[in-house]
């Protein structure tokens, strides 16, 4: 992948991100009693999460001080 794609990916996994984090704080405010939703929403933020920080990884240079 070229540097355009990485971030425009990187763009659409923060924006993906962003609305999971919306969806899960929803069902925790409406009181919902499925768990097992929520569980899975917050498992596959973490995964976005992960690589969001590996896509950054990649755009960003490694600078030695």
């Amino acid at each position: 992948m070229n540097e355009q794609e990485l971030t425009k990916n990187l763009e659409l996994m923060r924006t993906e991100h962003r609305d999971l984090d919306a969806a899960i704080a929803a069902l925790t405010e409406a009181g919902s009693t499925d768990q097992l939703q929520i569980a899975r929403l917050k498992k596959r933020k973490l995964h976005l999460k992960d690589q969001i920080a590996i896509i950054e990884d990649m755009l960003l240079p490694d600078i030695i001080a």
